[in-house]
């Protein structure tokens, strides 16, 4: 492929190494395009990326001497004295890296209707929703997002909730090989900041909501540039979808240049729920409600509270735009599942148990706020903490779940390279702050075999923080844990 058709979408300058020598990118043959160091070969454009610890800039003198075809840099470069490589001179080696791959792959997503869905909390569910609704209805839909990466009948596991550049369009390429005809992924505010979603314009932008996440070191400094990266999305796509009740809708859609569409409880939204009604059956949690603006369904969906509702207006005012009918749309919001994600359980009809990846405060507070509309007997709240992380995030859940639930069960999680009843010390010293009842067992199969053995009618349980995770990390070595298998072994046990 020639330089030039790579960067026909950029802005850039081009010279015989360090010298001011122009070169003409048509006549440059490129055979591959890289950002690692260690997949630099003869032919490849290697793009030098600067990461948190590394900067791929400090490579360039080994692409010389592998014989990449070219080097792209935001910034001079040390080559040796007589290197004539070309170098190409961007603002942005990110930004660039993403036309690039773009072009490399054939422009993928213009063969797809891609749909992004940003917001704090409820990108995963509605990423699943969406796809749920649109293959109801006869389409093939890839999915990129945190659990996974689907195309066609392959599941891969997730790094990273927005890939980089160059892995989101392979992926992409791959859908269209599939027979995609849509994707819908996850668009995270650090994809946004990273310019990994550039390279083409999203048909569906979506904001489900924004509250303070994601800041600090290496993420976002304050929650002003968490909320302009956020609102970026909108700045690159042609219809956004909203949610009208967040009191930040207005702050995220700040300069937009597409169409927008809102949805919500509130007056004046263009899709609206009404007429809400919980369910509540034996082991399983719900909602009826049904749809008033754009488009009328009468819907049931098997998880509980407003939040899916949420979710659930913004799958529904999607599907609208692929022409969906409130028949097609109906069934799959019945019964589409995520992994995860108030992943209910069915361990007995006395009590309802379910698997959630609330892992900070903030998600555990809007989990256990829910469950409590729905009148348990008794709310119960089984959870760790991931160790060489935050303390304060320790402090938090622990008053969090002693506030709002009436039983907690504190457990391990992810220790990593702490020793796990430490973190559950400071866990402890949060719940110390309420008069919530707790007990601490730091094996996590037996801290859940705990919860089914001492469950009472009418309980709910949830088992939070790992989610879609099959793995415990310890000391730096994944062991394989899944929360259903646990389950199933402790029922096998009990039967045996």
């Amino acid at each position: 492929m020639k330089l030039e058709k790579l960067l026909e979408e950029l802005k850039y300058d081009i010279t015989a190494g360090n010298s001011k020598e122009i070169l003409n990118a048509a006549d440059i043959e490129i055979k591959n395009v890289v950002n690692d160091n260690r997949k630099i070969e003869e032919g490849s454009l290697f793009i030098c990326i600067k990461g948190a610890n590394f900067d791929g800039h400090s490579c360039a003198s080994q692409a010389a001497e592998a014989g990449a075809a070219a080097v792209v840099v935001e910034h001079e470069v040390d080559l040796p004295e007589d290197c004539k490589m070309p170098v190409i001179r961007v603002e942005s080696t990110r930004y660039a890296m993403a036309f690039i791959s773009a072009a490399y792959f054939d422009h993928p997503a213009r063969k797809l209707k891609t749909i992004g869905i940003t917001g704090t909390k409820g990108k995963t569910t509605t990423t699943y929703l969406i796809r749920s609704m649109l293959e109801n209805a006869g389409h093939k839909v890839g999915l990129i997002g945190t659990i996974e990466v689907i195309i066609g009948d392959e599941h891969i596991h997730s790094e990273n909730t927005t890939p980089e550049s160059y892995t989101l369009q392979e992926y992409m390429a791959r859908m269209v090989e599939a027979g995609c005809d849509a994707v819908v992924m996850e668009v995270s505010s650090q994809g946004l900041m990273l310019h990994r979603s550039q390279g083409f314009i999203f048909d569906i932008g979506i904001f489900t909501n924004i509250e303070a996440d994601h800041i600090g070191p290496n993420e976002h400094k304050d929650f002003d540039d968490y909320m302009h990266c956020k609102g970026l999305l909108f700045k690159q796509c042609k219809v956004g979808i909203c949610n009208g009740d967040d009191i930040h809708t207005d702050d995220i859609l700040e300069g937009h240049t597409c169409e927008v569409e809102t949805y919500g409880f509130g007056e004046g939204v263009d899709l609206r729920a009404i007429n809400l009604a919980y369910i509540r059956k034996p082991g399983e949690l719900g909602v009826f409600f049904d749809t008033d603006g754009l488009i009328n369904v009468h819907a049931e969906i098997r998880t509980p509270g407003k939040f899916s509702v949420y979710n659930a207006l913004c799958a529904i005012a999607v599907a609208r735009h692929f022409g969906c009918t409130a028949d097609e749309i109906a069934p799959a919001l019945k019964n589409a599942k995520v992994k995860g994600r108030i992943e209910m359980v069915k361990v007995s009809d006395e009590f309802t148990l379910m698997i959630d990846y609330a892992h900070n405060a903030m998600a555990l507070k809007s989990l256990l706020s829910t469950l409590r509309d729905y009148r348990p007997n008794r709310l119960v709240c089984l959870f760790g903490c991931g160790g060489n992380r935050s303390k304060l995030r320790r402090f938090e859940m622990g008053e969090v779940s002693g506030r709002y639930a009436d039983f907690t069960i504190i457990t391990s999680d992810n220790p990593r390279f702490e020793e796990p009843e430490e973190i559950m010390n400071d866990i402890e010293t949060g719940m110390k702050k309420t008069d919530g009842k707790y007990i601490k067992i730091t094996d996590r199969k037996e801290a859940i075999a705990y919860a089914i053995d001492n469950a009472e009618q009418g309980d709910i349980i949830v088992l939070a923080g790992k989610g879609h995770e099959d793995y415990q990390e310890i000391k730096g070595v994944k062991y394989p844990m899944d929360e259903r298998d646990l389950i199933k072994e402790i029922l096998e046990e009990r039967r045996g």
